[in-house]
């Protein structure tokens, strides 16, 4: 099945609330336990790509009390979630901060990271090496990396049946973006493909479920 892009950023009030409000517990969780076993990062500055309503720093701070870790996002509206939640935890509102740009992001800094993470935003790229870029930009030499993003299904159906099969309590626009999420994904290969032409061919992909794969490694 080739590919079919989708929209690139989640600004829509409604899209931006149905994420925020959905269940994520049981992968945001898994995130970070593989954040534990495979980056082990626990003191200095992460940088979340992509962080949408901001639950992956939030539960990075959290976990680990050394971390400062920095939230990406182009979504107003995310970041208007992003930075509610942040208000609502005191007790780590000095370790995190939430940043509005794209992901050319001309202001984060070059070398300042001591892991950069990305949870499920590859999929939304129209040129997913901006992804790869801004990895190689501001990681540390030997930061480590932690990239998790869907990857696309045979064909229609079977994208169909991933959605009826984890999102049918779901509203309708979040069984709407998980669908086109799935048209919109890379393939291992591809993917294996994107790293091989940014210089990051060290960095490891493996399928992790019926829908997700994992990038990790050291930068």
């Amino acid at each position: 099945m080739e590919r079919i892009p989708e929209p690139e950023l989640m600004d829509e009030a409604e899209q931006a609330i149905a994420y925020a409000r959905a269940d994520f517990e049981a992968p945001n969780s898994a995130f970070v336990d593989r954040y534990t076993d495979l980056v082990g990062v626990t003191e200095g500055h992460v940088l979340d790509v992509g962080c949408g309503p901001g639950d992956i720093p939030l539960r990075l701070a959290r976990h680990f009390a050394g971390l400062h870790v920095d939230g990406l996002d182009g979504a107003e509206a995310m970041l208007a979630l992003a930075r509610d939640a942040l208000a609502r935890e005191p007790a780590i509102g000095d370790r995190v901060r939430f940043i509005r740009d794209d992901v050319a992001a001309a202001s984060v800094p070059a070398v300042a990271y001591d892991a950069v993470v990305s949870n499920s935003l590859l999929h939304h790229l129209h040129e997913p090496m901006m992804l790869w870029r801004l990895v190689k930009h501001a990681a540390r030499p030997g930061a480590g990396v932690l990239v998790m993003d869907l990857y696309r299904p045979d064909s229609r159906e079977r994208a169909a049946e991933i959605v009826a099969t984890y999102s049918a309590d779901e509203p309708e626009v979040l069984r709407r973006d998980f669908f086109n999420s799935l048209l919109a994904a890379f393939t291992p290969g591809e993917v294996r493909e994107q790293l091989a032409s940014a210089s990051l061919h060290h960095l490891r992909v493996e399928t992790v479920s019926d829908r997700h794969l994992l990038v990790h490694g050291r930068a």
